[in-house]
């Protein structure tokens, strides 16, 4: 789609409206901004953007981002002073900055990097499951928390974990109280997260 009579511009309107939340308007305005000011934003930005592009990635292991210059730093696997007697279980990132804010839980965090959607053809490949089952037979886990989201996707995505650990004698509970059906965890906020987060349930006998 043409917006302007430069085909670069129009490729860079283009690229911003692939964003989350943004559409072709407000990705005209975004460009133009970057445009008008190509020297304090648009210079460092496009830096920024390609020393992200080069050095930052995903763990494998655990799923968090981390430089592809050393191990995961990011105290979530390698090398933590945090318990490894808890493991919280997270769609994406984000959802765990969110959890992060509440301070409500102090143990090990596990980023699945999306949930189980027939729609989008995601598959339990496709996401860090077998890894999950990893780090609970390595580090004698006493219990996860399924932190998915209270949609299909994430519903899903926690039975289909459940069932996957049911066998390895480890606690497994889920989110509850506070937390709205069909909700997203990185939307919510700080005192429903809270409420969610302590008054979980058990998914398995004691």
């Amino acid at each position: 789609m043409k917006f302007s009579t430069e085909p670069d511009l129009d490729e860079l309107i283009t690229l911003v409206a692939k964003l989350p939340g943004l559409g072709p308007k407000s990705a005209r305005r975004i460009a133009l901004y970057l445009l008008k000011n190509r020297d304090n934003v648009m210079k460092p930005l496009s830096h920024s953007l390609a020393k992200v592009h080069s050095k930052v990635i995903r763990c494998n292991l655990c799923g968090n981002i981390k430089s592809n210059e050393t191990e995961c730093n990011l105290e979530k696997c390698f090398y933590t002073n945090k318990s490894y007697d808890q493991i919280c279980v997270v769609e994406n990132i984000a959802d765990m900055w969110a959890m992060e804010s509440t301070n409500v839980f102090q143990g090990q965090y596990h980023v699945l990097g999306g949930t189980l959607s027939a729609l989008n053809g995601s598959n339990p490949e496709d996401l860090l499951i077998n890894s999950l089952i990893n780090r609970i037979k390595k580090n004698n886990v006493k219990e996860v928390i399924l932190a998915t989201s209270a949609t299909i996707e994430g519903q899903t995505t926690a039975h289909y974990i459940n069932d996957s650990i049911k066998d390895l004698g480890v606690k497994v509970t889920k989110l509850a109280h506070g937390l709205p059906v069909g909700g997203e965890i990185e939307y919510l906020d700080d005192g429903t997260l809270f409420s969610a987060f302590k008054f979980r349930n058990s998914l398995t006998s004691d």
